[in-house]
């Protein structure tokens, strides 16, 4: 018969092993990073810019799911290292625009080497990676 304390249990947790993971995959990252000269939260930053080029520091927030307490610091050091421009909006002053330069661009091609890298270290083949996905989407959008 189970104890009704069970579910207390840190080994009968869902959380416990989504937080270890992620604490490990961004230590994984961490030597990667460090030979471009970003944080993890910048280099998804980052990732977003290559995508788009251009956004408002609104929309970064909400696709990185970080509020702007979190998110303005990480881009006055993305601004700092000469990666992007961050300017008002001539429409609407109160809308952050954030540009890609040149510089945050060309790091690009230093960056597309680190996904290979980490897919190598991971130690999970492509298929349970993919159902990992899957289940990890799905359960963001409850969140």
């Amino acid at each position: 018969m189970a104890d009704k304390y069970d579910c207390l249990k840190l080994d009968n947790q869902l959380c416990f092993p989504l937080y270890a993971c992620s604490k490990g995959v961004v230590n994984a990252y961490k030597p990667y990073l460090d030979e471009i000269g970003l944080t993890y939260t910048q280099y998804i930053a980052m990732m977003v810019l290559w995508e788009c080029e251009e956004v408002t520091s609104k929309q970064l927030g909400q696709r990185l799911l970080l509020d702007s307490g979190t998110l303005t610091p990480v881009l006055k050091a993305l601004e700092s290292k000469g990666f992007i421009d961050r300017s008002r909006s001539k429409e609407d002053e109160r809308n952050l625009i954030i540009t890609l330069t040149e510089k945050g661009r060309a790091l690009r091609d230093e960056a597309v080497k680190i996904p290979s890298k980490m897919a190598a270290c991971s130690n999970i083949d492509p298929q349970d990676a993919a159902e990992l996905y899957r289940i990890l989407r799905k359960m963001m959008k409850n969140f």
